[in-house]
């Protein structure tokens, strides 16, 4: 756990918060990259997590990248090229990789705006819902960069590929109303709502039996790239662990009695 992402935990749910208010919460520096990274490593290992939250602390959810270390041998910019290279694929590029093998589900819960890489953490995740004041901007152009981090195969696919170029080319930003109607966002709460709503959502998840729901995630995010054929003979497999659990004679019974299950993870 570290200071710049703060790591809590209520029964099946985590919330993580990045923690970096001042600097609106970049997310290109090492620290930042290995502290989510560890944390949502930690929540996949661990099957009593169901769900993880991930917002950010202050106004904003995540600037991206930090402006101050952008320029001439700033940030993951390097003299030699190669090693520029090398700090992508070692650094921020590990994130988009390790959301995409998570198996426990992530809502962003996106307090504010979401710039350049913070755009594309929201679409690392696998839900997102926003305050009033969330803003998203594929903004790369405006600093003379293109996405690093995976935004180019990440935006497309949640929102289109004729959207997904008007906000990387023109690089302007997309209000919570207009997320929500190309599918950026699903749902816009007012600010002071924001959390609990995301709670509210979480526990939804939650209350699932939770080899189904990761594995449910695992088919989606499969489906993605999958042929359908690819993906029925992943189904079937899944579904005879699925048929071999606990939960899910637990689930079963559940309705037949007409009352709310419960789940162990067995």
């Amino acid at each position: 756990m570290s200071d710049i992402l703060l790591e809590d935990r209520d029964g099946h749910v985590v919330t993580l918060s990045l923690n970096l208010p001042d600097l609106r919460n970049p997310i290109s520096d090492d620290e930042m990259v290995e502290a989510i990274l560890a944390a949502i490593e930690r929540a996949d290992n661990d099957v009593s997590v169901r769900v993880v939250i991930l917002t950010g602390v202050g106004k904003a959810f995540s600037a991206g990248g930090n402006l101050r270390k952008m320029g001439k041998d700033g940030g993951l910019n390097d003299a030699l090229p190669v090693r520029t290279r090398k700090n992508y694929k070692t650094g921020i590029q590990r994130l988009p990789l390790a959301f995409e093998a998570l198996e426990v589900p992530v809502i962003a819960a996106v307090n504010g705006p979401a710039i350049g890489a913070g755009c594309d953490l929201a679409c690392m995740c696998d839900l997102r819902i926003g305050s009033e004041r969330a803003v998203f901007a594929e903004s790369f152009v405006k600093v003379g960069i293109v996405p690093g981090d995976g935004g180019a195969w990440l935006l497309p696919r949640i929102v289109g590929f004729s959207k997904a170029c008007e906000m990387a080319l023109t690089g302007a930003p997309v209000t919570a109303d207009e997320a929500l109607a190309c599918g950026l966002l699903s749902r816009v709460v007012p600010e002071a709502e924001l959390m609990a709503e995301a709670r509210k959502l979480a526990d939804q998840i939650a209350a699932n039996p939770p080899h189904a729901v990761r594995m449910t995630k695992r088919l989606l995010r499969e489906a993605g790239q999958a042929t359908l054929s690819g993906i029925l003979e992943t189904s079937a497999a899944m579904q005879a662990l699925a048929h071999a659990t606990g939960d899910h004679d637990e689930a079963v019974r559940a309705m037949l009695e007409k009352r709310d299950g419960t789940y162990t993870g067995e």
